[in-house]
């Protein structure tokens, strides 16, 4: 290479060096090692007392940062509240009188900015913290979250209705909306299993126990009684009779034809499909499916996250830093 050449490679190489931003990091499991050592059993302290003055509590957390990282990334913007420059992401249609724990994270935020003598621990990160600590507890794996998220200054309302795959999606679809997210079958078998937790609302099954033809008919029954054609729109039932177990209790309903939701019983239809082979698995071999679930949170806990000099680290999580 002739020197002018060499010169000018140099010189490029060094400026496309200089321009790679800060935040292109990696998120790390010890990221608070240092910073702030109690920051995480400070989390784990929080969550246990929510989930034993609510057992449900375990299930809003996961389903919190499931919510969050679907919608631009894990960067904590499910939290903010409207404000006069957006409108965010909590009273769009999935989230809208159905996301709960805020207040959780709220105490879980000031526990832990006392614990660090300062705010050092993002809410994105204590989003992803609280989610494997709730899945833990009730059963779970006690898996390594990979940690060092910066927190979003902006939340879409429009993006949490185009990106958060609904109720009654049929499974090409929610294999699509998955995919887009860089995840893949297996990712979508395995969080879909997070349902073995928590409890929905009539609105969100309503059809299928009305409409739906793969699914047991003395269940559908059995469920029309507290979820009416009309009225009773926020009556819960338990997404599987285990609903604060972690465990696979989930996926053997599946094959009774008994999920609750549609999207739920997509998963197997009893065609001998790869999906269908995921959830026999998972009831066969119980170990796999929580290595996997596992896997697939720190999978969709590294989707876009923010780090280095990119957001903030929120004072309140529900409310950007004032400039």
């Amino acid at each position: 290479m002739a020197p002018l050449q060499t010169l000018v490679f140099c010189t490029v190489a060094a400026l496309a060096v200089f321009l790679i931003p800060a935040y292109a990091q990696e998120l790390t499991s010890d990221y608070y090692g240092r910073v702030c050592p109690q920051a995480l059993p400070t989390i784990r302290r929080v969550v246990n007392q929510a989930i034993t003055n609510e057992r449900r509590m375990g299930a809003s957390l996961l389903r919190l940062h499931f919510h969050d990282c679907f919608v631009n990334g894990c960067d904590g913007s499910v939290l903010l509240d409207d404000n006069a420059n957006f409108m965010g992401e909590k009273t769009a249609i999935p989230n809208l009188n159905s996301l709960r724990g805020f207040d959780v994270v709220d105490t879980i935020k000031s526990a832990v900015d006392e614990a660090c003598n300062g705010s050092v621990v993002s809410c994105a990160d204590i989003l992803a913290v609280a989610a494997r600590d709730s899945v833990s507890i009730l059963g779970g794996l006690n898996y390594n979250v990979s940690l060092g998220r910066r927190d979003a200054r902006t939340a879409s309302f429009n993006d949490a209705l185009t990106n958060l795959p609904p109720p009654f999606f049929n499974f090409s679809q929610l294999l699509s909306n998955f995919q887009s997210h860089g995840l893949n079958l297996t990712d979508l078998v395995a969080l879909s299993g997070g349902h073995t937790i928590g409890l929905a609302r009539c609105t969100t099954f309503r059809t299928r126990i009305y409409n739906d033809t793969n699914i047991d008919g003395a269940f559908a029954r059995s469920l029309q009684g507290s979820c009416p054609t009309s009225g009773g729109d926020n009556n819960t039932q338990p997404l599987d009779s285990t609903s604060v177990l972690f465990d696979t209790l989930y996926f053997r309903k599946l094959v009774q034809r008994r999920g609750l939701l549609h999207s739920d019983q997509e998963l197997f239809k009893n065609d001998g499909s790869a999906s269908d082979n995921l959830v026999l698995r998972y009831i066969n071999r119980p170990s796999d499916f929580f290595n996997d679930f596992a896997a697939s949170m720190i999978k969709m806990g590294n989707m876009n996250p923010l780090t280095g000099t990119a957001g903030e680290i929120r004072k309140n999580c529900r409310v950007v830093n004032p400039e």
